[in-house]
C-alpha cells in the first residue's frame, strides 16, 4: 500500500508545512497598516488613487467603510498590499473592508448597502 507520502511525490503534491512555508511571501508592513487604518474615507481613496489606481476603480463607499471586491481569489502580493492600506478580510461578506476610522463593536445584522449610501468611487471622480 501506498503511502501519503509516496502518492503526493508521484504527483508532485506539497506537504502540508510545504505548502504552508512562507520563505518566499512578502512580508507585510504593520506599521504602515497601522496608520493607515487610521485615515478617514475621502484620505483612503485618494492613497488607493494614487497608489494602486485598479484598486480605487473597484473601491465601493458604503456609509463610511470602503469595500473592495474580486470575482477570485487574489495572490498574495495583492492580499499584502490590502492589508498595508489598513483593509481587513470580512468572510461572511467575502469583501475587503477598511472602516474609515467607524469601527463598530459587532457585525451589523443588516446589508449596510441598503441601509447607507454605497457608490463606487471611481464613478465620482474623473481619472
Amino acid at each position: 500500500m501506498k503511502t501519503t507520502t509516496e502518492r503526493n511525490q508521484k504527483s508532485g503534491l506539497q506537504s502540508r508545512s510545504e505548502h504552508l512555508h512562507t520563505e518566499n511571501r512578502p512580508g507585510i508592513d504593520f506599521a504602515l497598516r497601522r496608520a493607515n487604518r487610521a485615515l478617514d474615507t475621502e484620505k483612503l481613496l485618494g492613497l488607493l488613487r494614487r497608489e494602486t489606481p485598479r484598486f480605487f476603480d473597484v473601491a465601493e463607499v458604503v456609509g463610511k467603510w470602503v469595500w473592495i471586491q474580486f470575482a477570485d481569489k487574489q495572490p498574495s502580493t495583492v492580499t499584502r498590499i490590502l492589508a498595508e492600506f489598513g483593509l481587513h478580510w470580512n468572510n461572511a461578506r467575502q469583501t475587503w473592508q477598511h472602516p474609515c476610522g467607524t469601527i463598530g463593536k459587532e457585525r451589523a445584522p443588516f446589508d449596510p448597502r441598503k441601509r447607507y449610501r454605497s457608490y463606487f468611487a471611481a464613478d465620482l471622480k474623473p481619472a
